[in-house]
């Protein structure tokens, strides 16, 4: 099978070797060569998420995801789990809104089962009827599971308030009704629509050869019309139409001892290039113990146990939020005290050392969040599925480096003033008493 041009995307000189293949039919292997380890990270991508799906396909992808477990041609589902557990590895899966991620984490001399185990599951899995009636009652309980944990639920209702009954405000896991109604058919079109060569990506990092890997590949997924074709890749997911957001209120009544409260605002796309800025201005804001967030709100009051914020980026859109689960008591001041916190450094920036220190946080969780193999092999993947582009390390540092007072002021003055939406979790009746804290 012909594996087309290799192209080295970054030498030597910057510490790493990654190279990039196109195999026919349009599927990508991706690698970076460390060769310090005993491990190997691989993991099948394909670049379709949640977003992906019709409306009556709510939580397809995911259901997929548990499905492709349940049995191949070759094995069975305890032969999949074993056949990696049995050499001492890991192997797993995750589904994303705009990607899913079957993976592996094995000794290098076990690469080749490894590949050969998720390609098999990834290309010739079943998905019985039987299965799909099995797997139904799990993934309920998975949603049961998200309703019962307020801090997770609430991210999911935060989304559906501010982007509404769009790909992007839809929950990943689907709806109890989506999955109670799915049917065997809905699932097994959608895998054999959107499981193809061009939508796929092998990311391997570890004590691994670039032409190794690639033989094992070119091997595992030489069933069927896989590999047939010439068809390009799929172009990483940039841009699209954003979708309309909204404001107001979402309140899930739950009667719990904490109140879960999520605040947001529309925030950048993911190819954003104040990304960078953002990353900063979060860090400053709430990404550690020494954030203002942080020092506000726990240190110096002591009005929660859990803050922080992040930012959620995607192809069209993103959103920067503020969670804090405190006492139902003090949720009123708490948001009173986020609103007051937010809107000071929208009107003048954070200081000189919480720009430094913003920086330091960012640095630091670049590179320390590299020492792993399967972080780099995920990186790889994200490059090539979603950015478009391989930034190297002393490329991101640099771009860190290279954020200024003004760019974090200015981001700060857009961003922290948008219109919010906040979702609450919690033993609360009425969502219009939050109302007054969203003015």
């Amino acid at each position: 099978m012909s594996s087309g041009t290799v192209q080295t995307l970054l030498g030597e000189d910057t510490g790493a070797l990654v190279r990039r293949s196109v195999l026919s039919g349009g599927l990508r292997v991706v690698t970076e060569a460390v060769p310090t380890v005993r491990s190997a990270a691989v993991g099948i991508w394909v670049g379709i998420g949640s977003v992906d799906e019709l409306p009556d396909e709510a939580g397809s992808t995911h259901y997929l995801e548990h499905l492709l477990f349940k049995g191949t041609l070759r094995r069975n589902a305890l032969d999949i789990s074993s056949a990696i557990e049995s050499v001492g590895g890991d192997i797993n899966a995750f589904t994303a809104k705009e990607f899913t991620c079957y993976y592996a984490r094995v000794l290098d001399s076990d690469l080749p089962l490894a590949v050969d185990v998720l390609a098999d599951m990834v290309t010739s899995s079943l998905v019985e009827p039987a299965e799909v009636d099995n797997e139904r009652d799990v993934v309920l309980d998975e949603i049961a599971m998200r309703d019962d944990d307020p801090s997770d639920a609430v991210h999911d209702l935060v989304a559906a308030r501010m982007w509404g009954d769009t790909p992007l405000g839809r929950s990943i896991l689907g709806t109890v009704e989506s999955i109670s109604g799915m049917q065997r058919d809905t699932v097994h079109s959608y895998y054999r629509r959107h499981y193809r060569a061009p939508n796929i990506v092998v990311s391997v990092a570890g004590n691994i050869q670039h032409d190794h890997v690639v033989k094992l590949v070119s091997d595992a997924f030489s069933v069927g019309d896989v590999l047939t074709g010439d068809d390009p890749p799929a172009p990483p997911r940039i841009g699209g139409s954003p979708p309309p957001t909204d404001t107001g209120v979402a309140l899930l009544h739950r009667p719990t001892e904490q109140a879960n409260l999520l605040l947001c605002v529309p925030g950048l796309t993911r190819n954003d290039e104040r990304r960078f800025a953002l990353g900063v201005l979060n860090a400053a804001l709430g990404g550690g113990m020494s954030s203002r967030l942080f020092q506000e709100i726990r240190e110096s009051r002591g009005l929660a146990y859990a803050v922080y914020s992040f930012a959620a980026q995607h192809a069209p859109a993103g959103m920067f939020g503020v969670y804090v689960g405190c006492q139902p008591k003090k949720a009123d001041q708490v948001l009173e005290l986020t609103r007051s916190v937010l809107a000071e450094v929208a009107s003048s920036g954070i200081t000189d050392e919480e720009l430094a220190r913003g920086k330091g946080q960012a640095r630091g969780g670049l590179v320390l969040g590299l020492e792993d193999t399967s972080a780099r092999m995920s990186r790889l993947a994200k490059a090539e599925l979603v950015y478009g582009e391989l930034l190297s390390v002393d490329e991101l540092l640099a771009h860190i480096e290279s954020v200024t007072m003004d760019d974090v002021r200015q981001l700060a003055a857009q961003v922290l003033t948008g219109a919010p939406a906040l979702a609450v979790v919690g033993p609360f009746d009425d969502a219009g008493r939050f109302e007054a804290a969203l003015s």
